[in-house]
């Protein structure tokens, strides 16, 4: 695949990542558990820390293209909340995780690995677009925990115009 494209993709896709970092970032300790909205099956998962822990877990399940299989690393469970919520620290590391492999895999990408189709129960993109697609995930949710930081008078947040080195 062509380098110039990789290195477009990643520009962007590590922006979003950085924008989501930025927000863990500023979060203060008080602000952890804090509900951005109300979620009828549980009230945790309206929290900042889930929302990360959320955004972080699908980005990992995306960048490896299929649900067959896929597990976060420890102490990440999949498909249940744990019983206390994730520290800071823990998020972080992920976010890192998911950082490093984002940039490999982009790095490493093949005409014939973009291409390959992803199947997943809401659609089926090539791999290529999965990424473009969680970029957008990635963005929404960061956009969501930075407002959540600017109501209660956080600053520090900017754009990222593209990946930090």
């Amino acid at each position: 695949m062509d380098t110039w494209l990789k290195t477009s993709v990643w520009q962007q896709f590590g922006a979003a990542i950085d924008t989501l970092d930025d927000a863990l970032r500023l979060c203060p300790d008080h602000l952890w558990t804090e509900n951005l909205w109300k979620d009828s099956d549980d009230m945790r998962y309206g929290q900042f820390w889930y929302i990360a822990y959320h955004t972080l877990s699908w980005l990992d399940l995306f960048l490896t293209g299929t649900q067959t299989g896929f597990a976060p690393p420890p102490p990440f469970i999949r498909g249940k909340l744990p019983d206390n919520p994730y520290t800071k620290e823990q998020i972080k590391g992920y976010l890192d995780h998911c950082r490093a492999k984002a940039q490999a895999t982009i790095e490493a990408l093949t005409d014939e690995k973009a291409r390959q189709i992803c199947v997943f129960e809401w659609m089926e993109p090539s791999f290529l677009e999965l990424q473009l697609y969680s970029t957008r995930h990635i963005q929404e949710h960061a956009a969501e925990l930075n407002m959540l930081l600017g109501q209660h008078d956080i600053t520090g947040m900017d754009w990222v115009a593209q990946a930090r080195k």
